[in-house]
């Protein structure tokens, strides 16, 4: 039975754990509600020696990626793989980017280093736009009476759904070690997504403000000075990987029918 070590359980990482569990793994992880505990390093270290597959979803930290540093030495599975951003990339002004793109010229510095570190130790990184699903999506902000329209008519992000997230991953357990972008297909404004949340929820518009007017948290405003597009072109080719929800109004209807199940 293979065995899968995930470093922070989380909400993408969860997702991860059922579909490798779908297979018939066997997933321990560290986390809050994960059976380990990161801190607890004799047990952590003792997983580690019988697993066969590592996955770090944990993000850098002040000093450095603290999966690497405190547990690098531990790290000689025959397959390694990271959560990434791609906010590695920085602003491309809405151009298409795709992995033959130089990092490190965003704001997300330590992020760009932690790529590139677990991309020295021949582990597969995947860099990730927006993540969005069920209890996490514009749905979800648009009824709690969060969400906002920024009057940016230029701006442009890619996203994907937490289950192809998860899809790509699994994808990526046969492929070569390198960096794979998994997106979907269609890069848009987020106020698209809002409309369209609103529009399924019979909500009405948030009004249409400007960056300034809106209010926004100094992380939120960091995220609108970044404009870019995706290409997702290499994980369909190297990792036979397509994407479920190739664009954000299937993967907004498959989120209000997991609420409304239940789910």
């Amino acid at each position: 039975m293979p065995h899968l070590f995930i470093f922070g359980l989380g909400y993408s990482a969860k997702r991860i754990q059922l579909a490798a569990e779908a297979r018939g793994w066997l997933v321990s992880a560290t986390g809050q509600d994960a059976e380990f505990s990161f801190d607890d390093e004799a047990a952590v270290r003792g997983a580690l020696e019988i697993a066969d597959y590592v996955l770090s979803s944990v993000p850098p930290g002040a000093d450095g990626d603290p999966v690497l540093l405190r547990y690098g030495d531990a790290l000689e599975q025959p397959w390694l793989g990271y959560l990434s951003s791609t906010g590695v990339y920085g602003d491309t002004g809405g151009a298409w980017v795709d992995e033959s793109a130089p990092i490190g010229t965003g704001r997300r510095s330590a992020r760009s280093e932690a790529d590139s570190a677990w991309l020295a130790r021949e582990a597969r990184v995947f860099r990730l736009p927006g993540i969005y699903g069920p209890g996490r999506s514009a749905l979800d902000r648009v009824s709690e009476g969060k969400a906002h329209r920024i009057d940016l008519p230029d701006q442009v992000f890619s996203r994907i759904h937490v289950d192809d997230l998860a899809a790509g991953v699994m994808a990526g357990v046969e492929a070569p070690a390198g960096a794979y972008n998994l997106a979907d297909d269609q890069p848009s404004s987020q106020n698209a997504v809002i409309e369209e949340a609103c529009r399924l929820l019979g909500a009405p518009l948030p009004p249409l403000k400007s960056l300034e007017e809106a209010g926004l948290s100094p992380q939120a405003q960091a995220f609108y000075a970044e404009n870019r597009r995706i290409a997702n072109g290499k994980a369909k080719r190297v990792l036979g990987w397509q994407p479920r929800h190739a664009e954000f109004r299937s993967g907004l209807r498959s989120c209000l029918a997991s609420a409304r199940s239940g789910l």
